[in-house]
């Protein structure tokens, strides 16, 4: 979801700043996805965008016709390319000055702030998630507005036992973020959001008191429930997670502390710590 959401801002900035209509294609980059199965997630969100028909799909061969599309591309500079693919993880300003005749096609996760900052106002609204209605969220929603609030992701792309040098955030790096937390809301609680919330809750280091981990929303069809409620939130340590990335950008907290892991990782499951990803103001720690 979270680099879905990334893929949605950037595209609907450029579409803004060029009065151009946004169309998303929801079919193409999920029907070979034999590996992690993913589907569309944005249906749970503000968006006002109609779908991509068949056509504009590029069926029927759509990967005989992207590849075509592609080098052709490659015979044109970045900005005047009718299909634009990502190259790089850093932030790429060419994207900021592309300004589409006809049909433009865009691929890529474009992961960073700077991509549609300037259209802020609108992604925010955008991307208001339409709320869960079944009673166990609305419970832990109300624990959360009525608390100096705490979201903790911890992402598992690796089992919890392997070392810091694989793709999950190492347990010092939550020991750090929490003592620097600590130094600034003493009396927060603290709720956990995690793949595996058994194994988060052993890196957060507090008394069982102080810490509420939300196990009720597993599997992609409910993590819209759980990035809803870490938007209440008022404060975050996020894990090297898109998802979590967006929990806190989408919080309204203007006061909200953002820890967020200090390493670079540019290969392996989770790309993390490149030019451009954490928003000014975000502590890495």
């Amino acid at each position: 979801m979270g680099n879905q959401l990334f893929t949605y801002a950037a595209a609907r900035r450029l579409a803004l700043v060029n009065d151009a209509e946004l169309v998303l294609d929801d079919v193409s980059g999920f029907a070979r996805d034999y590996k992690h199965r993913r589907s569309y997630q944005l249906d749970h969100f503000n968006i006002p965008c109609r779908k991509a028909t068949a056509a504009e799909r590029l069926q029927p061969f759509p990967r005989l016709r992207r590849r075509i599309l592609l080098a052709l591309g490659r015979l044109r500079p970045f900005e005047q390319r009718k299909y634009i693919r990502q190259e790089t993880v850093d932030f790429d300003t060419r994207l900021l000055q592309v300004r589409p005749r006809g049909v433009v096609y865009l691929e890529g996760y474009w992961q960073g702030e700077g991509y549609f900052k300037d259209a802020e106002k609108t992604i925010r609204a955008d991307l208001q998630i339409r709320p869960p209605s079944d009673p166990v969220n609305l419970a832990v929603a109300a624990h959360i507005q009525g608390t100096v609030a705490v979201a903790v992701h911890v992402r598992f792309f690796d089992a919890p036992a392997e070392s810091a040098a694989g793709n999950n955030a190492s347990t010092d790096y939550y020991h750090r973020a929490v003592a620097l937390m600590e130094q600034h809301v003493p009396d927060a609680h603290y709720f956990v959001f995690s793949d595996n919330p058994e194994a988060a809750r052993a890196v957060i280091p507090l008394a069982d008191e102080r810490v509420t981990c939300v196990m009720n929303n597993a599997g992609d069809d409910h993590a819209y429930a759980d990035l809803w409620l870490m938007t209440l939130c008022q404060h975050f340590i996020i894990a090297n997670s898109t998802f979590s990335w967006w929990g806190a950008w989408l919080c309204a907290n203007e006061r909200k502390r953002v820890f967020a892991p200090g390493f670079e990782k540019r290969h392996g499951m989770s790309s993390w710590g490149f030019k451009g990803l954490l928003p000014d103001g975000w502590a890495r720690c």
